[in-house]
């Protein structure tokens, strides 16, 4: 194990030893790991607060290990030629990744996966391959489909079941749902967070795009709003606007779960909220209408009003409850 990169498991261990108050030396020998190599990772990842969180660490460690990559097919243009020629004729790109691996064997620089050429065509910003050649395919997508039938895929998403049982029964306050409020024909888009425990929901502008960098960067001014010890966990869906979660997780110190896919009723609180929000931003309206300061209206109307399962507070009152004891 010694010169291996710490794993999540062994970082979950030490969140929990320090938790314990479990000096480095303890959570070392416990995972047979000198006690320097804990004490740098602490001090590498603790957060301003002087808090260690496994999953925060997880996601920067991550991306400090990633390098800028050119892709294949831009960097060997001479295997660009020879796959576009296949593709003229009709090749599928699976048969044209098998012909030439097996006719070199031994050689990598002709090794080019299924998936590569399919990037190469559809993946904007990943050139190489010319996208008109998509038409001598004979299996046509708008966009191309990951492995698993699925778009939007991202990696190091942590599952919604890993959520801590707090979130669960709102006995703890600070975990966030959240989602986009779509507009008419899906052309504009307005941004929502909702809190699991006093329903306490934040709305915010969305008027340019939903890329994943406009999604992160309006998502994570929203959250710096947020008092510290309320930023918990953010509940979201699979949808390719969070695909910067990484990066979004770094900088807020807020660890973003993923539902389960086609499972809405993983993330209630923030369905029933935008049930709620329709009667002010009805569907077949274009949202990019609405400023910064009319969603903070609306968010403040519906915040006022006292709900059942508040015992008849409203969001806001209960809300201004948890900020005044903590």
């Amino acid at each position: 194990m010694p010169g291996k990169r710490l794993s999540l498991v062994e970082r979950e261990f030490i969140q929990a030893g320090r938790r314990d108050g479990l000096s480095a030396r303890q959570i070392g020998a416990e995972l047979s790991r000198p006690h320097t190599t804990i004490c740098r990772e602490v001090a590498r990842n603790k957060t301003c607060q002087n808090v260690y969180r496994a999953h925060v660490a997880q996601n920067r460690t991550r991306e400090r290990a990633k390098r800028p990559k050119v892709f294949k097919l831009e960097r060997h243009r001479w295997l660009a030629a020879r796959v576009e020629r296949l593709l003229r004729r009709k090749w599928s790109p699976e048969q044209i990744s098998v012909k030439f691996r097996r006719e070199h064997p031994d050689d990598p620089r002709w090794w080019v996966s299924t998936e590569a050429i399919y990037a190469s065509l559809y993946v904007q910003g990943r050139g190489g391959l010319r996208a008109e050649l998509t038409r001598h395919l004979r299996l046509k997508h708008k966009t191309r489909k990951g492995p698993d039938g699925r778009t939007g895929i991202f990696p190091d998403a942590v599952n919604i079941s890993q959520r801590p049982a707090e979130a669960k029964d709102r006995a703890v306050p600070g975990h966030w749902e959240g989602d986009l409020i779509m507009g008419s024909k899906n052309q504009s888009q307005v941004g929502m967070l909702t809190e699991r425990t006093t329903r306490y929901t934040l709305l915010f502008a969305l008027p340019e795009d939903r890329s994943a960098t406009t999604v992160r960067d309006a998502l994570e001014k929203t959250v710096r709003t947020l008092p510290t010890e309320l930023r918990r966990s953010l509940a979201w869906d699979n949808g390719k606007e969070m695909a910067q979660h990484a990066t979004f997780t770094v900088a807020t110190d807020l660890q973003v779960f993923f539902c389960d896919p086609a499972s809405p009723w993983q993330r209630g609180t923030a369905e029933q909220t935008i049930w709620l929000l329709r009667a002010y931003l009805p569907k077949g309206t274009n949202l990019n209408g609405f400023r910064q300061r009319d969603l903070n209206r609306i968010a403040r109307e519906l915040n006022r009003r006292p709900r059942k399962t508040l015992n008849w507070q409203s969001p806001a009152e209960a809300y201004a409850q948890l900020l005044a004891v903590q």
